[in-house]
């Protein structure tokens, strides 16, 4: 007999013919569960150690955090990129874009009255003459 075959991803659910070769969701919770903890683990390390470059630091809590997403949105959230999972991937897709506006309009308005907030300078010379 001809076995068929199916390709997947680690947080893919399996259709219903791939559903008897098709390891059990427990088990892709658990992996998934092992390697977020690495990961976090892996961050607190990177984070306490004198073993990094201090420059470094930022930038390999940040590939690690990325990670963290990404194992999070594969093992628990099952966003991939199958056909059935276009909507997820939109709204995720959107959701990344309004808090990226956030983010975005709230550094530019902080930066906006920082900006106009600036004390003239003939005032602040005569308020330090009087203290």
């Amino acid at each position: 007999m001809i076995e068929a075959r199916h390709e997947r991803a680690p947080g893919d659910r399996p259709s219903r013919e791939m559903n008897d070769a098709a390891p059990s969701e427990f088990l892709v919770y658990t992996i998934g569960l092992v390697v977020a903890a690495l990961l976090t683990a892996t961050s607190f390390w990177a984070a306490n150690t004198t073993a990094l470059w201090p420059g470094g630091v930022f930038l390999g809590l940040s590939v690690l955090a990325i990670a963290q997403m990404g194992v999070h949105l594969v093992f628990f959230l099952h966003v991939t990129s199958g056909p059935e999972s276009t909507n997820n991937v939109l709204a995720l897709a959107f959701g990344v874009l309004i808090v990226f506006v956030v983010i975005t309009g709230t550094i530019w308005i902080v930066a906006d009255m920082n900006a106009n907030m600036v004390m003239p300078s003939s005032l602040s010379a005569s308020m330090s003459m009087k203290h």
